[in-house]
């Protein structure tokens, strides 16, 4: 899966979505440039566009099972330099490098949904070579694993050791914890319900990009919302959209209306239906008269 990362900025708080892989493959970085979606070059560049917003609060949306330990501590690093207020917030299963990322919060502000799984584990890589280049990737293994933990335990305050050993857990592979277990492991900071849509903010979204769409033409916005007024039609659209919803309303009731058929019209009224016996004294009279 390719990772993506998605920047929404508005006036008092930007949003950063990240999902996928964090990183790609190094033996992938140059076939086609173009993918490099989320490393740290083009991360950067998106840091830049943050930096001009001056957004008070910036909420890093994480979903993602983790990806490459050398991109995740690049955006670690560069969530951290930035001025405002950062909130992290982990969804769905949370993973790997990506835990790593969930780290850069403001304090108190690393965020879990009630529905997420939280993993940490010892560092992976793929390797060939003689015994001698072995070893050394085996070294470096080491070295990545007390750096994670290092991470971990400098926003936990507590020792190093005990997040090494729950990286060890299952052979390296780590445990899947519950939202509770993450924070008493002291990963996370508390527990939030699923997001819900907001209507206002949706309404706000709406009007700043008209706003901003009318500006690039030339044009001067004039789309400040009022009471009572739908910031996408008018007035005089509205009542008119009524108008036609109530003619439409009514052809349709027409339509689904049953037909009514006059008794006149019916071949069979007025028809006496007789029985079985009245039938047969009736044709047994006709023969007799014949």
């Amino acid at each position: 899966m390719k990772s993506e990362i998605q920047i929404n900025n508005s006036a008092d708080c930007c949003q950063i979505d990240i999902e996928g892989t964090i990183g790609i493959p190094e033996e992938w970085q140059f076939d086609d440039p173009d993918a490099r979606v989320a490393t740290y070059e083009r991360f950067r560049d998106a840091l830049r566009r943050i930096a001009e917003i001056e957004a008070p609060e910036v909420v890093v949306n994480i979903r993602s099972t983790g990806g490459d330990v050398n991109d995740a501590l690049l955006i670690l690093d560069a969530l951290r330099q930035l001025p405002a207020r950062i909130v992290t917030r982990c969804y769905g299963y949370t993973a790997s490098a990506a835990t790593i990322i969930a780290q850069a919060a403001s304090e108190g502000a690393r965020e879990i949904s009630e529905n997420a799984l939280y993993l940490i584990h010892n560092s992976i890589c793929s390797t060939e070579g003689n015994a001698a280049e072995i070893a050394s990737e085996i070294e470096l293994l080491h070295q990545t694993d007390a750096r994670i933990a290092a991470v971990y335990a400098a926003r936990s305050g507590r020792p190093a050791g005990e997040f090494e050993a729950l990286m060890s857990e299952n052979n390296g592979n780590g445990r899947w914890l519950s939202p509770e277990e993450a924070i008493a492991a002291g990963l996370a900071d508390r527990v939030i319900e699923p997001a819900r849509a907001d209507g206002s903010s949706l309404a706000k979204n709406i009007a700043r990009g008209w706003k901003r769409l009318l500006a690039e033409l030339g044009m001067k916005p004039d789309l400040q919302p009022v009471a009572d007024r739908n910031i996408l039609h008018t007035e005089a659209e509205l009542r008119e959209l009524h108008r036609r919803s109530a003619i439409v309303a009514e052809e349709t009731r027409r339509r689904i209306t049953p037909t009514r058929v006059l008794p006149c019209e019916d071949p069979s009224y007025g028809e006496t239906i007789r029985s079985a016996n009245e039938r047969a004294y009736a044709e047994d009279a006709r023969c007799f008269r014949k």
